[in-house]
């Protein structure tokens, strides 16, 4: 098979009405955090054993087309030998593969930030795709403040993602594009959507310049919502407005599928959100969700680091991603939060 159409048939297999992506590619300080939250040490075989639990959850694969894997998950295997990715595969699961190594600051920006980990990107996807992986993804984030970003930080950042999802794609591995406007601080929804917008239509120049092939990527934007620390939160109406009214603006319809991060959003607030806007259809492309804490949440809550409670965990995480999936066709419903 070809590049192309490798890369078709992944987007194809990615891309399905009522289906989304699991990001399960916390770091390690991302996943030590999580854990604590449950009074649980972040031991390698723990890890392990939570996204044990996750993979290997049946019937995911129904509402779940894709896992986002952190490079350590890459290579470890399921309570049966099998290891992840594959694992993933069997299940109807497409494998992928977080790529970047993280945000420092950038230089000569106070308050903005950069993404690393272009170094070497061509010979580790080398190894990734030989483990199984077929997608990928890479996270730049944007801090909001009256005058953050600086054009410097929004033209970097677009650069970089545009330079990783050429790399990926010569790989014949799908990238997927993640421009995160951080939803910290008191900002307006209206400087939210001020702030994606610019950042949106960088990214889309960049990826021109870059000659990335729109067709055979997926974008990872945060919903337009005002701070979390703003007086006024935006409505579920308000958010699927602006945030739609922005992509229009801004992504080419020959992108076939946009997969929104939660961002800090509670789970039922990511899924009410995602669904809002999937009514305001036809949209000229498949709007989904490419969720990590608003899938995870409930499941961990239930696991507790417990062998006995797994299967009480895997049923929180299939509620979720059933209810996730209804979202992504406009048929949710919040009083099927209560069933």
């Amino acid at each position: 098979m070809d590049t192309r159409s490798e890369l078709q048939a992944t987007v194809n297999a990615m891309v399905q009405p009522g289906k989304g992506l699991l990001a399960a590619d916390e770091s390690g300080p991302t996943i030590a955090k999580r854990f604590k939250t449950i009074g649980l040490e972040s031991s390698e075989e723990n890890r392990r054993a939570y996204r044990n639990l996750l993979l290997t959850t049946p019937g995911l694969g129904e509402f779940v087309s894709g896992v986002i894997l952190y490079e350590e998950t890459l290579g470890q295997k399921a309570d049966d030998g099998t290891p992840f990715p594959q694992l993933s595969a069997r299940n109807g699961i497409v494998p992928g593969i977080k790529v970047d190594l993280g945000k420092i600051p950038l230089a000569l920006a106070p308050g903005d930030e950069i993404t690393e980990g272009l170094d070497g990107l061509a010979k580790r996807f080398v190894d990734y795709k030989r483990q199984g992986a077929r997608f990928a993804k890479w996270r730049a984030v944007y801090n909001i403040t009256a005058s953050l970003p600086s054009r410097l930080a929004i033209e970097a950042n677009a650069d970089s993602l545009a330079r990783y999802a050429a790399i990926s794609q010569e790989a014949g591995i799908v990238p997927i594009v993640e421009p995160e406007v951080l939803m910290d601080g008191d900002h307006t929804i209206g400087r939210s959507a001020e702030v994606t917008e610019a950042v949106l239509h960088e990214v889309f120049n960049a990826l021109h310049r870059h000659r990335v092939v729109l067709e055979h990527i997926l974008l990872k934007p945060s919903m337009v919502l005002a701070g979390a620390e703003h007086a006024q939160q935006s409505s579920v109406a308000d958010i699927a407005a602006h945030t739609v009214r922005i992509l229009k603006r801004t992504v080419p319809s020959a992108v076939p599928g946009i997969v929104f991060l939660s961002g800090g959003q509670s789970p039922e607030e990511a899924t009410a959100n995602l669904d809002a806007m999937n009514r305001l259809g036809p949209l000229p492309w498949n709007l989904s969700f490419s969720y990590g804490r608003a899938l995870q949440e409930p499941p961990l809550q239930a696991w507790r680091g417990q062998a006995s409670n797994v299967k009480d965990a895997q049923a929180a995480l299939l509620k979720r991603a059933r209810l996730n999936s209804a979202a992504a066709l406009g048929k949710y419903d919040a009083a099927q939060e209560k069933n």
